[in-house]
């Protein structure tokens, strides 16, 4: 359970399909607006997310336990396959799911959502008089705005930091040699994604501004920027 990693690999695997499911979400409140005020509910999204981190569970330790042995006192990880074709179907397999198309939703939905936020700046850059709605529809846009920056910023980070490992993974199983060497070579590159799941927290902090909100209410010490108003009570001067 331990030296298999299977609890690293388990939550990194929902924090991925994670990912995705939040790409999606921003997606279809973005791009299928109408669709997604009627029938997108909260329960929908909360469902997503556990069974996100349930499938990752589940599909880690349904790979890693059955192929994990202890020779001599020492367990080997994934090193006991049925076959090399069964290993390999499984590099190809969590390649295609995790790598591949994770990469293919980011691109599509935010190459949509960014086709259909510019389309609405043109449109509220038309309208020469800013009335109350307009201004309503502004600050939504801006706060909108900021979420798909932010997401973008988290998702191009996820595809520089985790392809260069799921690379050279997928190279080694398709080659067939696994060798301390190697091993030791992936441990290095795998630096990198963990470098970056280390530095999501800050992403969101210095990027996202309801996260920003939030850490702000938990400072103690914080500076009151509004000057108290002093009353004063003038009595009329009797005659």
């Amino acid at each position: 359970m331990v030296l298999s990693e299977n609890f690293i690999w388990s939550a990194t695997g929902g924090s991925t399909i994670n990912l995705a499911a939040i790409t999606i979400e921003r997606y279809l409140k973005v791009v299928h607006s109408t669709w997604s005020k009627k029938r997108l509910r909260n329960w929908m999204i909360y469902s997503v997310s556990a069974c996100a981190w349930i499938f990752g569970t589940v599909l880690t330790f349904g790979m890693v336990i059955p192929t994990s042995d202890v020779i001599d006192g020492i367990c080997y990880p994934g090193f006991t396959w049925e076959s090399k074709e069964a290993q390999l179907a499984c590099g190809i397999g969590l390649f295609l799911f995790y790598e591949v198309t994770t990469l293919a939703i980011f691109f599509f939905c935010y190459w949509r959502i960014l086709i259909v936020i510019r389309r609405q700046a043109k449109v509220m850059a038309s309208h020469e008089e800013a009335g109350p709605s307009t201004s309503q529809a502004r600050q939504s846009s801006k706060i909108q705005s900021n979420v798909i920056k932010t997401m973008i910023i988290v998702s191009v980070f996820f595809a520089v930091s985790w392809t260069p490992f799921s690379v050279l993974n997928l190279l080694m199983i398709t080659d067939g040699t696994i060798t301390s060497h190697s091993i030791t070579i992936i441990y290095v590159v795998l630096l990198i994604p963990f470098l970056y799941i280390s530095t999501n927290p800050f992403i969101y902090a210095t990027k996202f501004d309801p996260v920003k909100r939030v850490l702000l209410g938990l400072t103690p010490c914080k500076k009151n920027t509004v000057q108290p108003v002093e009353s004063i009570e003038v009595t009329p001067k009797q005659t």
